[in-house]
């Protein structure tokens, strides 16, 4: 038994609440280690009553496998002391406490999970599970009145810059809501519409009102009405860690220097005081958007403030927080308290660029921008730099380190406005484009999709990424096609909805890759074929009958599994296989004759 590869702590990240009566137990092993997990627990006023539950094996990455099982008691779960008894694969046993391992039956060091107050746990808005998101820069999405192009406003479709404008609006916005509700959104996210310096507006100088170029708060709440009558959600980008040196707070440090009330609003580093990185904190040493103080009271109050302002007022559906793990955390952990007593289904949606624990563990994000699952996609089909091992053991690391509630929300996106197009890192290979966005469609978590990437813009890093929207004989329809047709998929099935995830496929000899999403109501299987040349697969399954494919309509017939040797047999029950014709840069989606959750 390796035993230093056995990790739990009695911590939110092993041990946690979906409701006052249920918790869910988690641990972490070595890889192939431990080929029995049980849980053995009881109420501390009742040692006699020890009841016992299997853990399985849900997620294996490179080096570990977690176990997890779900425990419903029948009243408030309180005062549960636990240990583990694990067993190797040669078949020795051994006992997990507090203490660390023991070969007996341990008397005392158990773990104790002590009560479910009602704010530990879990909760989330119900409609963002899965929710397929569209990201909007409003800038260079559609302009659809000219009478509020800022001076200076280029042509449409003029390569972008930093500087320039191109003059898309709120109004053009609400014009092509009808096209997106075609395409098959559910929820917009739209980077800041306030009232800002620069094009891009994350320098903002005034919270409580629409940047003009944008139009009026009359159009934003015409928006707004539009969406929800289509049954499409909003969420706004709040900016709160930083602001523009012309918000006004900070224009009265300029003008009073130490005597202004706001000097604690922000950084200072000494006085005199004007735009230069050097005298304040500011975001990436950039002098024009200085950073505010978020662990002032005050300031928190005011960031309270604004994010009630646009909900109570105009409806909108959450927050976009930008660079929200920058920000003090008490901001929100008190944004949460308060919103979700008013309005529990508004959704808070914090950006991150790596793994976001802290911001995850149920008192404070919903959800992030789930840039590890982008850079998994990216170095795996677009720049080819891992392997399909590597490929696999990202993912399932990425799943196994957040809570399986919070995996069906992560915003997983494959760019966005800080980032090349995807289309860009495949080297214009729409072919692999393809491949990605079925990935990202049929994945666990909220798919997002980045403004034009349906219709096969490219573009490197900012600003080349926020060039106009194609709304002319340059938008691909065949890739629209396909964001359709893998977004109607996805609609249709409770198990691409909700199901669990289990690898299947890690081939390393045809670089081929497949999962299964499975409810209650059957089984889906993705594969997808990164090679270069026509290969055959034989893909387990977990139900026997025919197959289909749906893309093509073909019918498979299940084989026996024989001797064949698949990936992770010795944690998933295959009951046999069906053989597949794969060609380069192909994906193929199989439903069990089981499937009874296509939604009619």
């Amino acid at each position: 038994m390796k035993k230093e590869a056995i990790q739990h702590f009695n911590t939110e990240e092993y041990i946690y609440p979906v409701k006052r009566n249920e918790l869910v137990f988690k641990i972490r092993c070595a890889k192939k280690d431990i080929s029995k997990c049980i849980l053995v627990y009881w109420d501390r006023t009742k040692p006699e009553n020890q009841k016992k539950q299997e853990l399985k094996c849900c997620y294996r990455d490179r080096l570990f496998d977690y176990f997890q099982a779900k425990i419903i008691f029948h009243q408030i779960a309180r005062y549960q002391k636990y240990y583990f008894e694990l067993t190797d694969s040669s078949g020795n046993m051994m006992y997990y406490t507090a203490n660390g391992l023991q070969q007996v039956i341990p008397k005392s060091g158990f773990f104790e999970y002590l009560y479910v107050n009602g704010t530990d746990v879990i909760t989330f808005p119900e409609w963002a599970k899965g929710v397929i998101y569209y990201q909007i820069f409003p800038e260079r999405f559609c302009n659809g009145n000219r009478g509020n192009d800022p001076e200076g406003c280029k042509p449409w479709g003029t390569l972008p810059d930093r500087e320039h404008h191109m003059g898309g609006d709120l109004q053009g916005i609400i014009q092509r809501i009808p096209y997106l509700k075609e395409l098959g959104i559910e929820c917009i996210y739209l980077n800041p519409i306030f009232e800002a310096d620069f094009n891009h507006k994350y320098a903002t100088t005034d919270y409580f009102k629409i940047d003009s170029q944008f139009g009026t708060e009359e159009t934003f709440r015409e928006l707004v009405d539009t969406c929800h009558s289509y049954g499409i959600r909003i969420v706004l980008d709040g900016v709160f860690n930083h602001t523009g040196v012309h918000f006004k707070p900070f224009q009265d440090v300029l003008e009073k220097q130490e005597k202004s009330r706001y000097v604690k609003w922000f950084h200072i580093n000494h006085y005199p005081v004007e735009p230069s990185h050097h005298n304040y904190e500011c975001v990436g040493a950039y002098k024009w958007m200085p950073k505010l103080d978020t662990s002032n009271p005050e300031v928190r109050e005011f960031i309270l403030k604004v994010m009630f302002y646009w909900i109570d007022h105009y409806g909108i559906d959450g927050w976009r927080l930008d660079v929200a793990d920058e920000v003090d955390p008490s901001v929100w952990v008190e944004a949460r308290i308060r919103i979700k007593e008013k309005y529990p289904d508004k959704i808070l949606l914090g950006e991150t660029w790596g793994y976001a624990g802290k911001m995850l563990r149920g008192n404070q994000m919903d959800s992030v921008m789930n840039y590890v699952f982008r850079d998994a996609l990216r170095d795996y089909i677009a720049e080819k730099s891992i392997s399909v091992t590597e490929f696999d053991s990202r993912l399932n690391h990425m799943l196994a380190y957040y809570k399986d509630e919070t995996d069906s929300l992560l915003y997983n996106l494959i760019d966005s406005h800080d980032t090349e197009r995807f289309l860009y890192l495949c080297r214009e290979d729409k072919t692999l484009l393809k491949l990605a966005v079925a990935f990202q469609i049929l994945f666990p978590g909220s798919p997002a999709i980045y403004y034009g990437d349906e219709v096969g813009m490219t573009g490197d890093n900012d600003p080349d990424c926020r060039r106009c929207m194609e709304w002319g004989e340059n938008a691909d329809k065949d890739v629209k096609n396909w964001y359709q047709k893998m977004i109607q998929l996805r609609k249709n099935y409770s198990c691409i909805q909700s199901g669990s995830f289990r690898t299947v496929i890690a081939d390393e000899t045809t670089d081929t890759y497949g999962f299964v999403r499975k409810d209650e109501t059957g089984s889906c299987y993705v594969i997808l074929h990164r090679g270069t040349k026509n290969c055959k697969i034989e893909c387990p399954v977990l139900e026997r009958g025919v197959f289909a494919e749906v893309l093509s309509g073909e019918l498979l017939r299940e084989e026996d599994i024989g001797e064949a040797e698949f990936l992770n047999e010795d944690i998933t029950e295959y009951k046999g296989k069906i053989t597949l014709q794969m060609e380069p840069y192909s994906v193929k989606v199989i439903m069990s004759s089981s499937n009874s959750g296509k939604k009619q």
